[in-house]
């Protein structure tokens, strides 16, 4: 079955907050960036996030199959990168100061990124195995 815009939002949302969650304590101290600022960057990545995907799912409805290539949900990182630290830079994201070095959030951004992406494309099919068959609905 193919996701739902509800069951991608969701899906996104407790991914990006229980793995990126964790996988940002782990990060923080390698880019060396403090803890609230990558939540911070990590939270804008949630809730951006929610905006992408109702732009996905329209432009989803002229595709015959009315869902991406698995591929290309990888490639989905490079616009929501761009436009991420193009309002970091702008200042336009509360909480993180314009002076974050591009190298640390691009490692904590990518990583997360791909961590993410295998993990939804992976592992997430075995503890929730009625997830694809709902729509990728978790509630």
């Amino acid at each position: 079955m193919l996701p739902t815009l509800n069951g991608r939002i969701q899906t996104r949302v407790f991914v990006l907050l229980v793995v990126g969650g964790l996988w940002t304590l782990l990060v923080s101290p390698l880019i060396g960036q403090p803890y609230g600022v990558t939540f911070v960057v990590l939270l804008a990545v949630v809730v951006l996030g929610v905006g992408w995907e109702l732009l996905y799912h329209l432009i989803q409805q002229f595709r015959w199959e009315k869902d991406w290539p698995t591929l290309f949900g990888l490639l989905t990182a490079v616009n929501e990168g761009a436009l991420l630290w193009a309002l970091i830079s702008a200042g336009a994201v509360p909480g993180v100061p314009r002076e974050v070095p591009f190298g640390a959030f691009l490692v904590q951004f990518l990583s997360t990124w791909i961590i993410v992406w295998l993990v939804v494309n992976g592992p997430m099919r075995v503890p929730f195995v009625h997830w694809r068959f709902r729509g990728g609905r978790l509630i």
